[in-house]
């Protein structure tokens, strides 16, 4: 699982890129999205199905399911009631979160929306859906920056609840930056999970995953 701190942390370059590395690493790897919301102006082709797909190799419809898109820029069940589309649960998502049947996977990535405690459907958050799909791993993306230890300490009290391994990955991660790295020093030190950092730690996040 890849899940977040919040919005617009990175979640969908991280994975795009850990997916990329796994492909080139002679891998099988999939992608799921399972649900999508977007400001209907943006680019086709940079919402979080389509980049994925790019990266793992899929087309969009295959990581998210096309009635699963929302074209409003906000939580995905939200959306639903704002588009006048009909509510769904944890339990749909998670039925329909389905791996290719040609071949089989080596990895398969599921992407959250938003902060593990956004809404995801009506009746549970990204925890919710991380505890119902006992993933192996959840990646955990921050940002590198200011708040980022507040940000990380909360989010990973919350996901104790689905009791998987978590890895952090501090994204948009500047080693010459002094808070940078004392954010990261910080966490490894007290927060007890692997603290990897992006760009530049794409080798080491894959042989966590494919471990």
């Amino acid at each position: 699982m890849i899940a977040g701190t919040g919005t617009d942390v990175g979640k969908t370059w991280v994975a795009s890129r850990l997916l990329r590395t796994l492909r080139a690493q002679g891998l099988r790897v999939a992608a799921r999205k399972p649900a999508q919301s977007y400001d209907p102006g943006d680019d086709a082709m940079g919402r979080d199905a389509a980049v994925l797909g790019a990266a793992s190799g899929e087309i969009p419809e295959a990581v998210c399911p096309p009635h699963r898109w929302y074209a409003v820029a906000m939580a995905p069940p939200m959306a639903a009631e704002a588009l006048g589309r009909p509510p769904f649960g944890i339990g749909d998502l998670t039925a329909e979160v389905r791996w290719p049947d040609e071949s089989p996977v080596d990895v398969g990535l599921v992407e959250t929306a938003g902060g593990v405690r956004s809404p995801l459907a009506a009746d549970g958050d990204g925890v919710s859906l991380i505890t119902a799909l006992a993933p192996d791993l959840v990646v955990l993306v921050a940002d590198a920056g200011l708040g980022t230890i507040n940000a990380v300490r909360l989010s990973a009290e919350a996901l104790a609840e689905a009791t998987a391994p978590l890895v952090v990955v501090l994204n948009r991660f500047d080693p010459a930056s002094d808070l940078h790295a004392r954010n990261g020093a910080w966490l490894a030190a007290h927060g007890g999970w692997p603290v990897l950092t992006l760009p530049g730690g794409e080798e080491e996040l894959s042989a966590l995953v494919a471990g």
